[in-house]
């Protein structure tokens, strides 16, 4: 069923119909839609017709016997073996006795039946969930900045570790890019930051607490992420990018503002209602973005959180032209100056202007510097930033 529910997803959603329409995919989806309509429509009518068939059966023998004793009362009565008034005692007694042993077999059916669905409940509450401790609001050494420590993590079920043995230490106004191929671990990194997971072994530090010890909302507060799989929310344009800041979630001034620190108002400007404006196929009279735009919305977002002093990029443009990547990065550097910043992304022009650089292979950093010691050391980083750049030549 959940396979069958997917597949009406990418039938009808408009995320999915340009490629569904494009590689005409549409009746292969549609035909597997059907067979599986079609299993699932065969096993409900076996268990339907062995469910009626038991019962009609019963049924039977159920009504047999109820009129063969009724049959069997009326009869000692006609030849005077018991009175009337004991005729009618037991035909009510019997009746009421059929009615209790009907209701009682109904209560085992379904206690067997709420049974199925309570044992996956309980396997699933039985499953262990990292405690939750209230936590301090505020560092040990502060402006000491973000310290990963010998971290090591590992994604259940999986043999070989995302992660391995990272030691990284962030500055407060220093910034840093991580490069290196996909699923070298970058993402990973910034889940750990954001504790969507905890790290396997080692520990991550922010002012000298571990992030275990932090208040969970106080932490939040200081992070600003766009993850490269960025919601995209069926809401006005200014909720989302209010989105950013649960407590500003409604502070048109404060649209605007992030807005501007997004590069996003130039389109905005230029849409009929404005921030009022649906985003969007889900709701009437939305208006769906390019990804560019999306992106500029995304970056919005991040700003929206004027309290955070860690922000991180992951791939923020990979959906923009050259000119409007450019100008980001440039407007991201000047407003990124006393906060940590950390930037992954492919592209080796934006990459070049962080003040730190680490190169991640296999979850484990190869290579750090700037930009002009790790050309000199003539390793991956070099490699990879030639082979870029011969694409522009």
């Amino acid at each position: 069923m959940r396979q069958q529910n997917y597949l009406e997803t990418l039938l009808a959603r408009e995320d999915n119909i340009k490629e569904v329409r494009l590689y005409q995919l549409g009746d292969r989806f549609l035909q597997r839609y059907t067979e599986i309509f079609i299993k699932l429509f065969r096993e409900s009518k076996r268990l339907i017709l062995r469910r009626e068939s038991w019962g009609f059966a019963l049924g039977v023998i159920s009504t047999l016997v109820f009129y063969g004793a009724y049959g069997w009362i009326v009869s000692d009565t006609i030849i005077g073996a018991i009175t009337l008034g004991q005729m009618t005692m037991y035909l009510l007694l019997f009746k009421q006795g059929q009615s209790s042993v009907s209701a009682s077999l109904t209560s085992i059916s379904g206690m067997y039946e709420d049974n199925l669905y309570l044992s996956n409940l309980y396997e699933y509450l039985e499953q262990e969930t990292p405690l939750s401790t209230s936590g301090l609001s505020k560092g040990t050494i502060p402006n000491d900045g973000i310290r990963f420590e010998n971290v090591s993590f590992q994604y259940p079920g999986n043999e070989r570790p995302a992660l391995a043995n990272i030691n990284l230490h962030i500055r407060p106004g220093h910034s840093l890019a991580i490069v290196g191929e996909n699923g070298s671990g970058k993402t990973t990194l910034i889940k750990l930051l954001t504790r969507l997971y905890n790290p396997t072994q080692g520990r991550i530090l922010l002012d000298g607490l571990d992030l275990l010890e932090w208040e969970e909302s106080a932490l939040l507060k200081r992070v600003g992420v766009i993850f490269q799989d960025f919601v995209r929310y069926q809401f006005i344009v200014g909720e989302n990018i209010g989105a950013g800041d649960n407590d500003r979630f409604n502070d048109q001034t404060g649209w605007k503002k992030a807005a501007e620190l997004g590069k996003a108002t130039d389109f905005i400007d230029e849409l009929e209602q404005g921030y009022q404006t649906q985003l969007g196929r889900w709701f009437r009279g939305g208006q769906e973005l390019s990804g560019g735009q999306w992106q500029k919305i995304a970056l919005a977002r991040a700003f929206m959180r004027e309290d955070a002093d860690i922000l991180v990029l992951d791939e923020p443009t990979a959906a923009m032209d050259a000119q409007a990547e450019a100008n980001i990065f440039q407007h991201f550097q000047e407003h990124t100056k006393d906060k940590m910043a950390i930037l992954i992304s492919h592209r080796f022009s934006t990459v070049r202007l962080a003040y730190e650089i680490i190169v991640m292979e296999h979850g484990q950093i190869k290579e750090r510097g700037t930009h002009d010691s790790l050309l000199a050391q003539q390793g991956q980083y070099a490699h990879l930033f030639t082979l870029q750049a011969q694409g522009y030549r």
